[in-house]
């Protein structure tokens, strides 16, 4: 498959998670992607362990205040922007980004206080794509059931 190129932000949708439209940073610097959650729980439902948290800030247009449930999920050890260790959770969903639709892993991670609430990492980017550092918005729209929006 041949690389795209795509911008420092693009927008993107996860479809899994009700997010129709959000605007990403790209960053080649993180392994995975990330997404700002709060309300972050382990909690038992029904005997099955899972995973419940709130994605977005209230003031971010795409939030909805749902309460998400992922069961399949991990902990994991990362060195966040600072270079301290802590852990986060891990949780797969599928992301579109232009015309590609793919499963990715976020981590859940608290970005209240930074400019974007997703963060693109290299995992997805590798095979994919090339990263125009002057550009943004190189992707276009993503596509929803077959068409633009």
């Amino acid at each position: 498959m041949e690389k795209s190129i795509i911008g420092r932000k693009e927008t993107v949708r996860l479809p899994d998670w009700d997010i129709e439209k959000i605007t990403a940073k790209v960053d080649t610097g993180a392994y995975n992607c990330t997404i700002h959650a709060s309300a972050v729980k382990e909690i038992q439902k029904e005997g099955q362990n899972l995973l419940e948290f709130v994605l977005l800030a209230p003031a971010d247009p795409a939030y909805t205040g749902k309460k998400i449930h992922a069961s399949k999920y991990k902990v994991k050890k990362v060195k966040n922007s600072f270079g301290q260790m802590e852990k986060r959770y891990l949780v797969l969903t599928t992301l579109s980004l232009g015309v590609r639709t793919f499963s990715a892993a976020f981590t859940l991670s608290e970005r209240s206080k930074m400019k974007h609430a997703v963060l693109l990492g290299r995992k997805i980017l590798k095979g994919r794509y090339l990263v125009d550092v002057e550009k943004t918005f190189l992707a276009g729209e993503p596509i929803i059931n077959g068409k633009l929006p």
